[in-house]
């Protein structure tokens, strides 16, 4: 494996969810007997777990032949030039400058990434936008993969 991420939520939502869950406790057991409380507690800190698990589960790698991007792959004979991102170019390749059939794996909370140009002429993806949290590595990576 020449670059292995998983996009996981930052603890700082984690923070949150578990404060906003045990509000919730607050209120339902102010309203309802206890074992309902913990009852409705108990559902919404499993919701919480499989939401925040599942939307930070997507994994981004670079092993000898392929290049994966969550549900996504491509093999590396079909990968073009890559170029790392700030937080303004994400942005615009996002926004102002996006292409409709784009590749997008996209999280709000890193705000840097990579856009990877696709050469394969059979498919009409024009190009992967991936974010991730070490960009220049996963950009030499790639780099590194070519030359081989």
């Amino acid at each position: 494996m020449d670059y292995a991420e998983r996009l996981t939520v930052p603890l700082r939502w984690w923070v949150q969810g578990t404060m906003l869950v045990a509000s919730l406790w607050l209120a339902v057991l102010a309203a309802t007997p206890e074992v309902v409380a913990w009852s409705v507690t108990a559902v919404a800190l499993a919701l919480l777990v499989a939401l925040l698990g599942t939307y930070g589960s997507p994994k981004v790698s670079v092993d000898g032949h392929t290049l994966r991007a969550g549900r996504a792959h491509i093999a590396l004979e079909h990968v073009g030039a890559a170029t790392a991102l700030d937080a303004e170019g994400v942005r615009r390749q996002a926004g102002v400058d996006a292409d409709a059939r784009a590749y997008l794996l996209l999280r709000p909370y890193l705000k840097r990434g990579v856009r990877v140009d696709i050469t394969d002429p059979a498919d009409p993806t024009p190009y992967w936008l991936i974010s991730c949290r070490r960009p220049d590595a996963l950009v030499s990576a790639l780099e590194a993969t070519r030359t081989r």
